[in-house]
């Protein structure tokens, strides 16, 4: 984006801000309450409902868990990744293929996957 557009959007949410009474503290504040209710989602659905995994579960997953529908599906990547045990890591002493090519991919490539 170039300077001069860019200064034009900063402009004309300046004078919106202005214009509803809106702080750039309002807007962090806005923004961090944000970032900790993602944090907090562990279960998400296809309509968007969530649910943090404490208190009573609401009804769409009384409704799925009821249906057949694993909890387990609903849970948000994030939540799953950071609270996942940890996969032990391979012994590679004993790899067949050492020193081929296949040995040479990336292992960044493979845990992505």
């Amino acid at each position: 984006m170039d300077e001069r557009k860019r200064d034009s959007i900063v402009a004309y949410l300046q004078r919106r801000m202005a214009e509803f009474d809106i702080t750039p503290e309002a807007i962090a504040a806005s923004i961090a309450e944000d970032q900790r209710r993602l944090r907090a989602m562990r279960y998400r659905d296809a309509a968007g409902n969530s649910w943090d995994g404490e208190g009573n579960a609401p009804q769409w997953v009384v409704q799925a868990t009821s249906a057949g529908q694993s909890l387990e599906h609903f849970a948000v990547e994030v939540w799953r990744e950071q609270h996942s045990p940890k996969r032990s890591g391979a012994d590679w002493r004993n790899d067949p293929f050492a020193g081929s090519r296949l040995a040479a991919i990336k292992l960044e490539h493979l845990e992505t996957r």
